[in-house]
Order: C-alpha cells, then structure tokens, then sequence
C-alpha cells in the first residue's frame, strides 16, 4: 500500500460520539448480532453474570438504546465513507458497575470519576485489521480529556501470552494501548493487563 493510499484511507475516517441522533447508526455497526452476542456493550454496565445472562439480546438493546435517549453518551463510532465500521465504550469508570465485582479489575477507587475507561472494542467484519481501533482510540483519549478526566484505564488483552479468537480481543490489545501512550500497572493474570494513561 502507498503512503498516498494510506492516507486516503485514513483522511476518509471519521469518529463521532453516539448521540441520539445516532442511535440508527449504532444499530447499523453492530448488526444482527447486536454486537458481541447480543451485549449491545452492556456487559460490564451490570453488576453480575447472571444479570446480564438475563439482559442479553433484547433486553441490553432496549437498556442501551435508554443511555443514549437519555443523552448519555456511551461511546464513540468510527465512519468510513459515511458507513459505521467501529464502536469504541468509553465512559467514567463508575459506569461501568461490574468493575467493582471483578476478583481481578476491581479499582482501589471505584467512585473516582476523573478515572475513565476503555473497555471494550467492535469492529465490523471487513474492516478489522485497518486501523480503525488505533483511529477510535485516539479519539477516545481526546473525548476523555475534554471532559474532564484525569486518567484513563483499560483492560486489554496480551496476545502475546497465547493465540486469541477476534471476539477474545474485544477490550483490545496490549500493543494496541501502548501505541497511545499507555503503560502497564498491573497484570492480574498471564493474559489479562490493566493500562493506564495520565491526561493533561
């Protein structure tokens, strides 16, 4: 691929936060589906397994689509010549309510919404590999920053440690957070990482 084309591909990318008036397109990028098996990215914005067993599919969609009527924005989508390809949730960390129930993510401070978090990824099929995580990440580092927080936190996976379906990297990868200044503060398991980044 040439430089120039590179960058056309890159210039025809855009990212924007999910507002009502893009819920169709929310919709849209996660297909059937509904995203990962029907999470419509409520999995850690519920308190336990069996909450979410009992939400997932069109209960979380129903949830979902309430945050953002509600004008909570929970996230970011990436366009790619006016198409949704990518979703990114990013939000303070107290959203996400079954960070304080992880045996191995719990934060020391879990109320400390200057802390806020990346924690999961969907990239459409045919448009993985093709930066557009890299380009959703950045933007969600400029989304944080604007509002306000002081830090932000991730989980991703090390996919260095074994090989790694598509649907196991969906809170990314290490090398992913590194790329964008993020360093390791902890590894609660061989595979699992939580990063973090200080904001201005």
């Amino acid at each position: 691929m040439s430089a120039r084309t590179a960058s056309k591909q890159r210039d025809d990318m855009t990212i924007h936060p999910v507002e009502r008036d893009r819920w169709d397109d929310l919709v849209e990028a996660f297909g059937d589906n509904g995203g990962c098996e029907g999470c419509w990215c409520m999995y850690w914005r519920v308190s336990s397994g069996p909450e979410y067993a009992r939400m997932r599919g069109a209960p979380a969609r129903a949830e979902f689509s309430r945050l953002v009527r509600e004008d909570e924005v929970p996230g970011l989508l990436a366009y790619r010549d006016g198409h949704p390809v990518g979703w990114c949730a990013v939000a303070p960390r107290p959203a996400y309510v079954r960070l304080r129930g992880s045996r191995t993510l719990r934060p020391d401070e879990p109320d400390d919404a200057g802390v806020w978090a990346v924690p999961c990824f969907y990239i459409k099929n045919g448009h993985r590999r093709r930066g557009v995580a890299d380009r959703l990440l950045a933007a969600a580092v400029r989304h944080a920053e604007s509002h306000g927080a002081h830090t932000l936190e991730a989980y991703p996976t090390d996919s260095g440690h074994r090989r790694y379906s598509s649907a196991e990297l969906n809170m990314g990868t290490v090398d992913l957070f590194t790329r964008h200044g993020f360093t390791e503060t902890e590894r609660p398991s061989p595979g699992r990482v939580i990063v973090r980044r200080r904001l201005t």
